[in-house]
């Protein structure tokens, strides 16, 4: 059975969201968010590449810097695997439920996501790939499961995706960069076609955000 959600107001999230990036910010050298439209009265599936420790609190930072002020987000939601919720049930009340791959309830779990994408303000995070991998590989793969929840969306729902790099350059702290790129809508979701196009965006931000020698030579 999925464990739902029982998220604290937006407004107290947004404080508590707002203390931890000023406790975390001087870890960075610099947040540089390359920003794309936002929809208003939409929900928002925000995605991007997942690299590692960082990625849920620099979600937050995207979220609040990148989405809410055009958007105004009023929910934040993360689907998160049971096992980990279950020794975490703290969680529930920063908008993270469950989802049991191979077990019955899975259809429960998407059916809830596709639930929290019909209310518009709220954001859903996911991360595609389903897995952690380096912020270099050149090929994102698009688990299917994506196209379970968009399918079974009824209301406006943007598709957000954002292709972060972590580099170090002159400082001796990291800087990150979100390059953010607007997917459309749930209404005309393809899962080629999106695939197709993060990837073309994530390469082409990858040749734009490194300091490499030109491979072609």
């Amino acid at each position: 059975m999925i464990i739902k959600a029982k998220p604290i107001p937006f407004f107290i999230f947004k404080w508590g969201a707002s203390f931890m990036i000023w406790l975390f910010r001087p870890r960075f050298n610099k947040l540089i968010i390359k920003k794309t439209a936002i929809y208003a009265n939409h929900s928002y599936m925000l995605m991007s590449n997942h690299i590692g420790f960082w990625d849920g609190f620099w979600a937050c930072y995207l979220s609040l810097n990148g989405i809410h002020e055009s958007g105004n987000i009023k929910g934040f939601y993360v689907m998160i695997l049971e096992k980990q919720l279950q020794k975490n049930m703290f969680l529930r009340k920063f908008g993270c439920f469950s989802i049991a791959p191979g077990k019955v309830s899975i259809s429960e779990s998407l059916d809830y996501a596709a639930e929290v994408l019909n209310t518009p303000g709220n954001l859903l995070l996911m991360y595609p790939q389903g897995n952690l991998e380096s912020q270099h590989v050149r090929h994102i793969v698009v688990k299917e499961g994506i196209s379970e929840i968009i399918h079974r969306v009824t209301g406006n729902c943007q598709l957000v995706w954002s292709s972060n790099f972590v580099e170090y350059f002159e400082s001796f702290k990291p800087s990150v960069y979100f390059h953010m790129l607007d997917c459309g809508t749930s209404k005309d979701f393809q899962l080629q076609v999106f695939s197709q196009k993060i990837n073309q965006h994530h390469n082409a931000c990858m040749q734009k955000q490194f300091r490499f020698t030109d491979e072609s030579q």
